[in-house]
């Protein structure tokens, strides 16, 4: 993956583009940040031009010259998405096929017709974890919530105690495992390994998604006793299509990037040999580039040319799964520039200074910056980029399993209690039908506790690793 290096970034923060003091440097760390809430929040400006605008004020507040601080945003926006940016485009074209073919409607029909009773909420987190790793959060709902309402329907059950366990495994899967963007970013940002971040996130995962889903719901059940509401359902994607992708290879196509990313992080920590045969197989198989793209090809088969679709077809869903990640490409490129405009202006080495008289763990201390990011800004992905880039210098030197646990304490900090600010909030609130007090007993509090739960999880793998 294409980032910036730890000499990279040792070099930017030894050398800033201005020779302010901690003081003014902090003053100006502050500003910037508010620049972009405030842009996000009250002029409800998009994120890609809040976090450009805010790139440049830190710059000037800073004391930077203004031609230093262009191109150190455009630097770190180009490195960014050089970095990431396939990555996310392959992950959209293998969500859209999951959902264009009815494959995603298949895992979820299959798990279904083999669930009862209270194994019913267990059922609909192992759905949403699998649909979860190749799609969006926005997406995944979308094609999850007509299975949600049409179960709490047929079965009588309350919507909470089939809803929560469904987005606690989608909002698990967005936070900490890639290649969902944010995790991709902090990966990129602190330099870690994407194959042992990904094996360490899938262990923070499992019990999270348990506590946050089918343990939690049950409380958000009582707290929140609403029936599915009937108007909400809409068409399933699945339901003109004449055959649909076989449940065995579905998983198989979903599952394969991330068996081959994690074939290469268990190779490299077993045989440990670059010139090794078997670990150099594995370092190009299982290079995220290599495993989403095998995934995509894969899935041409498996998924559209099961579901019947023509090489045209195929073409033409490859093509509309593109267009609606243009937003997302760009707010993660300017994340990107933000945090190169940080670590440009000297922030590193200010971090780094004030860290050495700091009580504060690292990884406490991530999650911290996430969680202001993410109340103040209501965004998962802006929360996760800010505080990787704030961070990044602190990630010089640490052993790659620290590394790795970095990122996931700023992922589990992004998710932190998701309130009006977060479009999230108003997507659940709506689908669900409930009041702004019902979505915030239910679905605030189950991404608090997953974020609170997942930091946890974090510090005590960083006590056993």
């Amino acid at each position: 993956m294409t980032s910036l290096s730890v000499e990279t970034l040792a070099a930017a923060a030894a050398e800033p583009i201005t020779s302010a003091g901690n003081i003014q440097l902090g003053i100006a760390v502050l500003a910037g940040i508010a620049v972009i809430v405030l842009l996000i929040t009250r002029l409800k400006l998009h994120a890609f031009l809040a976090l450009t605008l805010g790139s440049l004020a830190l710059g000037v507040f800073a004391g930077a010259p203004l031609a230093k601080t262009v191109s150190s945003f455009t630097a770190g926006l180009g490195s960014t998405v050089a970095g990431v940016g396939v990555l996310i485009a392959l992950g959209a074209i293998l969500g859209k096929l999951l959902a264009d073919s009815g494959g995603a409607d298949e895992i979820v029909d299959t798990i279904l017709a083999r669930a009862k009773g209270r194994a019913m909420p267990w059922a609909m987190v192992v759905i949403a974890s699998v649909i979860g790793l190749p799609l969006f959060f926005e997406v995944g709902i979308v094609l999850l919530i007509p299975v949600v309402l049409l179960v709490a329907k047929r079965g009588n059950y309350s919507l909470m105690r089939i809803g929560i366990p469904a987005l606690a495994g989608l909002s698990v899967m967005h936070g900490l495992i890639p290649p969902h963007p944010g995790p991709l970013v902090a990966i990129d940002a602190l330099d870690a390994n994407l194959g042992l971040t990904l094996a360490l996130g899938v262990l923070v995962a499992i019990p999270t998604v348990v506590i946050a889903g089918p343990l939690f719901s049950r409380y958000a059940a009582r707290w929140v006793d609403i029936p599915a509401p009937e108007h909400m359902v809409p068409q399933r994607p699945s339901a003109e299509l004449e055959h649909r992708p076989r449940f065995g290879a579905t998983v198989f196509t979903v599952l394969l990037p991330v068996a081959l990313m994690l074939m290469k992080a268990l190779v490299d920590i077993v045989v440990n040999d670059p010139a090794n045969g078997v670990q150099r197989v594995t370092d190009v198989a299982g290079s995220p580039l290599i495993a989403l793209l095998a995934a995509v090809l894969v899935g041409m088969f498996t998924l559209g040319r099961a579901a019947g679709f023509t090489k045209a077809r195929l073409s033409v869903t490859v093509e509309k799964s593109l267009a609606p990640i243009a937003g997302i490409l760009l707010i993660v490129g300017a994340g990107g520039g933000f945090k190169a405009t940080l670590i440009d202006v000297g922030v590193g080495q200010m971090i780094m200074d004030l860290s050495e008289n700091w009580a504060i763990p690292t990884l406490l201390l991530a999650w911290l910056i996430a969680v202001t990011i993410r109340l103040a800004t209501g965004s998962a992905t802006v929360a996760t980029i800010s505080a990787a880039g704030l961070v990044a210098p602190l990630a010089a030197g640490l052993p790659s399993t620290e590394t790795a646990l970095l990122v996931l304490a700023i992922g589990a900090g992004s998710l932190f209690f998701s309130h009006v600010n977060d479009a999230g909030f108003w997507l659940v609130k709506e689908y669900f039908g409930m009041t702004v007090g019902q979505t915030l007993k239910t679905w605030s509090v189950m991404e608090t506790i997953i974020s609170v739960v997942g930091l946890g999880f974090v510090l005590l793998l960083s006590l056993v690793l």
